[in-house]
């Protein structure tokens, strides 16, 4: 489909002192032509970011870490399914002229505390339109016009409202060490691989063939 330049990558992770939930957000922009961002801006192709990041974490993972779906739930195992890190409530996805947005909210798993279980927690990724388009007639006017600049696309990967099970008093150093750094490491590669705007087929194909009007994702 084309090919995109990364820029200002950006990282940040807080832990809130008084509860211990932890907020991890990477971000980064993307420059690219402005009719490949109106081709890609579809519900559909939310739904493929989505998928093409639980792809992303299989492959850097070496196939130790995968997904499996239901129609309820996403689960991350190690191996095999009976080893759940991770099991996220079905996705939601939202979407206008703007902006785009598909968040799990974290159920429970081997990786989350008790009281982080149950939808407390979450996370997502969230995509800005930076030309931010006024009306919906904005794009088709674009398209008229003889040059057809670069626009610029802000895309954040968040994890909010995590508990995470193994940082808890001398754990708080060692979840530092390993498990936070190590989804950090993970997301900004994922953020890189994007320039290449290789977007995986959905698994499931919940917003195929919705139209792109805005608020067309449910």
């Amino acid at each position: 489909m084309g090919v995109a330049t990364i820029t200002n990558l950006q990282d940040r992770t807080d832990e809130d002192a008084s509860t211990g939930a932890v907020r991890s957000i990477q971000a980064a922009d993307l420059r690219l032509p402005g009719a490949t961002l109106r081709e890609l801006w579809l519900p559909a192709n939310l739904e493929r970011l989505a998928r093409t990041y639980w792809r992303f974490l299989t492959r850097v993972t070496l196939g130790l870490v995968r997904v499996r779906y239901s129609p309820a739930e996403r689960s991350l195992v190690l191996l095999a399914s009976p080893l759940k890190l991770l099991t996220f409530a079905a996705p939601e996805y939202e979407m206008d002229a703007r902006h785009g947005l598909v968040r799990w909210r974290i159920e429970r798993g081997l990786l989350v505390a008790r009281r982080g279980r149950g939808g407390r927690g979450y996370l997502q990724i969230d995509v800005r339109r930076l030309d931010a388009p006024d009306a919906p007639g904005a794009s088709h006017r674009n398209e008229e016009r003889a040059e057809d600049p670069a626009l610029h696309l802000h895309v954040e990967v968040e994890v909010a409202g995590f508990y995470p099970a193994i940082a808890s008093g001398l754990g708080r150093r060692f979840y530092g060490l390993t498990q936070s750094r190590i989804h950090v490491l993970i997301t900004r590669g994922f953020l890189r691989s994007l320039a290449r705007l290789d977007l995986a087929e959905s698994r499931v194909g919940a917003l195929t063939g919705t139209a792109g009007a805005p608020g067309a994702a449910p």
